[in-house]
């Protein structure tokens, strides 16, 4: 079973698969979709993940590890980060700091491959 959840069919009108569309006021009173026109799928449960890098090791190696202990990663600081929702990469991005709590800014939004 697949931990994805499918796009609703938005057709005669509404947003196509994969794309992003963002109501305006304007759009309301001409009558386009609305946020509210998703209200249904609000609740729906997404697993996000921001990933820093990789890293491989032999499990001898992983037990070894304990609290301070520095990680090698594949990456190097300041490239962009990985987004992922329902494990598939939807965006790239930084981290950032903000009142003593680290986030994630999007940068770059990855368009899907139709098909």
């Amino acid at each position: 079973m697949s931990d994805t959840v499918p796009f609703p069919n938005l057709e005669n009108g509404g947003v196509p698969q994969g794309d992003i569309a963002i109501a305006t006021a304007g759009d309301a009173e001409s009558g386009g979709k609305t946020a509210a026109d998703l209200e249904a799928l609000f609740d729906v449960p997404v697993r996000v993940s921001a990933v820093l890098g990789r890293s491989r090791m032999n499990v001898s190696e992983l037990l070894r590890l304990g609290p301070g202990a520095v990680l090698e990663l594949d990456r190097k600081v300041g490239e962009a980060i990985d987004i992922y929702v329902n494990n598939r990469l939807v965006a790239r991005g930084e981290v950032v700091l903000v009142e003593d709590k680290l986030g994630v800014t999007m940068t770059e939004i990855i368009k899907a491959d139709k098909g």
